[in-house]
């Protein structure tokens, strides 16, 4: 074995630190009082659903392939939006259940081809792209975990005689009332994303043969969860940490 080959097959020396062991211990807990009337503001999980996305797209290469060696995907969401069309009012109030509604979902895969070229002993090129899609899905009052609430705002109006001649109204005097109601918008979590493709060139190509371009049929099987935050009254008990005595004593 000559001195190149040896020196080739060192291995490279590595800085490693001990670390120190740490303790840790529990937390004492001390109740301040029990109460059922406890208001919380948290998110609610409104629905939770798996849509199917189908998208197909050509992908160029450049320097052009012979053969696709691994390929990774991931997915960005841009929107997830609600939009209820119809409901149920609550009591006699200008507040609604939503029993309907439409969900728009958009976003983009995030595709990382690594493939061969022709080139002899040539390094892997990789290429990066990413293929979009948008599109709708219906959600009915069984799919929804927890319906989404929304209020309505309004706005009045009131008119005056005038004072001189009952029977002709004042153009120059009104009443207004306006009641604005800010919701709070439901929005999207994504879960999980399961990619089914087939990725192959246009144009049959014989072995080790170029081809510039990839087209790619995905099934995207992508979960969402719908949330919107909101007040929910319950039963809970107030704690604080009981931590050992410090600077301050009993």
């Amino acid at each position: 074995m000559g001195r190149d080959e040896r020196q080739t097959n060192r291995a490279c020396p590595v800085t490693a630190t001990e670390q120190t062991p740490l303790s840790n211990d529990d937390v004492k807990q001390a109740l301040v009082k029990e109460d059922d009337k406890v208001t919380l503001k948290v998110p609610v999980v409104l629905a939770e659903r798996t849509i199917q996305v189908v998208v197909e797209s050509d992908i160029s290469l450049d320097p052009p392939a012979t053969e696709i060696k691994r390929v990774t995907k991931n997915v960005f969401l841009e929107q997830v939006k609600l939009v209820p069309v119809e409901f149920d009012r609550i009591h006699k109030t200008d507040f609604f259940e939503v029993k309907r509604a439409k969900l728009f979902v958009s976003g983009f895969i995030r595709k990382d081809i690594e493939y061969a070229s022709s080139e002899c002993n040539g390094a892997l090129q990789d290429r990066i792209a990413n293929i979009p899609f948008s599109g709708f899905t219906e959600l009915k009052e069984h799919d929804f975990l927890t319906k989404p609430i929304i209020g309505i705002s309004g706005d009045s109006k009131a008119f005056f005689l005038n004072e001189k001649n009952d029977l002709v109204p004042r153009l120059d005097k009104y009443f207004f009332q306006n009641l604005v109601k800010y919701n709070e918008q439901p929005y999207g979590e994504l879960v999980a994303a399961n990619f089914y493709e087939l990725d192959f060139s246009p144009t049959r190509v014989s072995p080790e043969e170029e081809f510039d371009t990839l087209r790619e049929k995905i099934v995207l099987d992508l979960t969402i969860k719908v949330l919107q935050i909101r007040q929910a009254k319950v039963k809970a008990s107030t704690i604080v940490p009981n931590l050992p005595e410090g600077t301050i004593g009993h």
